[in-house]
Parts: C-alpha cells; structure tokens; sequence
C-alpha cells in the first residue's frame, strides 16, 4: 500500500545478485566482501606516510584479523544487543548468520581487537595501525548501507518529504534513512578521514585519526537515528533513545577524548612530510 503523500517507489532491485544451486552472491554480502576489499587496497596507498610501520604483508595479516573481527563481532554483537533474549532461548540459531542479524557496533569491537591483536603480535604501533583502518572503514559502512536500501530493510520513520520512499510493506512512505547512513557515515566520514590523514600534525599523532572516526561515526549515526524506525522488538529505551543512539554514545565520547589527546608518543617521525 503506498503513503497518502507523493513520495518514491522503491526500485525493483533483487537482492540476490546471481544464484548457482544452493549458492546466492546478495547484495548484502558483496558489500561487506567489497568494502574489505576496496579499505585493503587503500590501506596500501596510506602506507606511503610511514608511520604505521607496517609492510604490505603485515597489512595482509591485519586484514585477515579484521575480516574475522568483523563477522565474530558483528554476530555476537546483534545477539547480546539486540535479542539477547530470544538467542538465549535458541541457542542454535546463534549461528544461523545466513537469516541475518549483524550488529555495526559489535562489528567494530571485533575489527578493533583483531588489529589490536595483530599489531601487537607483529610489534606494530598498535594506534597508527588502527587509524588507518579507521581511514578506510568508512568505504564498507557506506557499502553495507547501499545493500541495506537494496534490501529494503533498516528504513526510516513515516514522513512526507519529497524524496520519501515507499518501501514494501510499509503504509506510508518513510525516510530512506539507509541512504542518510551511506552518504553521512560512508562518504562524508570517508572524505574528511581522507584530507585528515595528509595533516601531518594528526597524522603523526597517534589515536587521533581512530578519534575522528569514532567521533564523526557516533554523530552521525545519533543524528541519523532520529530519522530511522527504532527496531520492532526493542521500540524506543527511556521512552526517546533507540539503541543505536546508546551504544553510539560511547563512541561519541571516546571519539572526542582521542581527537583532543591521541594516545602513545606526542609524534611520529614519518618518512614523509
């Protein structure tokens, strides 16, 4: 049923891109598979600073430690945030990732411990490391979201502007919030991280890059969340925050610690100025 309110109609695309037999490439995934990818590749070009360290081939190892990161983070993250209750009565249903349920915070405190992790086996500078992945980690959220509209899943709340959308299975069009994430924790987020990093004075501070992700991320998504449909099971917490605005806070706040002061030595001499 459409909204009452000239608005959008959502495109007719197919989340799965192909399918063989029982295997299907969605849309879903080759954002995750793409974003890693693509921030892999980049990570690469940021190697020219010097002052991570790193060689390509530690890269490749602490790529290898964030993919994991990610899915192990991500799944354990959507079960204890979101329905912890119903995982716990269904225990089994834990590693049923194929239905889906990936949470980006959960996400996050995976990739972070499986950098951390790596650097520190590898006695890399565990902060420098974790700026530049902090600098391309913006390229997979921004996918991630793309995949999320394809899906028409995670919209927004009932409105009537312009460019609403009429999702399926909605009775009033709604904000394509998906695409309010992509373009605000994606590419804007990308794009400052991106002119930040050629700072000298931050780059060669360690933790600030990781600071100005943590903080542009936590704003942008708190923002964001006051257009977006709360989740179903969980509605609204004190009545006005959703959980994403909550588990967003923490990063807000360390986010703008790490901007202010970064962590490890004042400055890193780098190979180039």
């Amino acid at each position: 049923m459409h909204s009452i309110f000239a608005a959008i109609d959502f495109p007719d695309i197919d989340p799965i891109i192909f399918q063989l037999g029982p295997f299907a490439l969605r849309w879903y995934a080759l954002g995750y598979i793409a974003g890693i990818v693509l921030g892999w590749r980049y990570i690469y070009r940021l190697l020219r600073y010097g002052h991570t360290g790193m060689d390509r081939t530690q890269v490749d190892d602490v790529i290898v430690a964030v993919t994991f990161g990610i899915i192990l983070g991500g799944r354990l993250g959507y079960v204890l945030f979101y329905k912890a209750g119903y995982y716990f009565e269904n225990p089994e249903a834990i590693f049923q990732i194929w239905k889906g349920g990936m949470s980006f915070h959960g996400g996050l405190i995976g990739a972070s411990t499986g950098v951390i992790y790596s650097a520190w086996k590898r006695k890399l500078r565990i902060a420098a490391v974790l700026d530049v992945c902090a600098c391309a980690a913006p390229i997979g959220i921004g996918l991630v979201r793309i995949a999320n509209f394809i899906n028409g899943e995670l919209y927004g709340r009932p409105t009537d502007v312009a460019w609403a959308v009429n999702f399926p299975g909605t009775f009033r069009a709604r904000h394509p919030s998906q695409i309010y994430e992509a373009a605000s924790e994606g590419l804007l987020l990308f794009l400052l991280l991106f002119f930040m990093v050629r700072i000298p004075a931050i780059r060669n501070r360690p933790g600030r890059l990781s600071g100005i992700f943590l903080l542009g991320y936590g704003m942008s998504r708190f923002c964001v969340e006051f257009f977006r449909e709360p989740d179903a099971h969980l509605g609204f917490i004190f009545s006005f925050l959703t959980m994403g605005q909550i588990l967003s806070t923490p990063m807000i706040l360390l986010g703008a610690w790490l901007s202010w002061r970064g962590i490890g030595p004042k400055k890193i001499v780098s190979s180039v100025g």
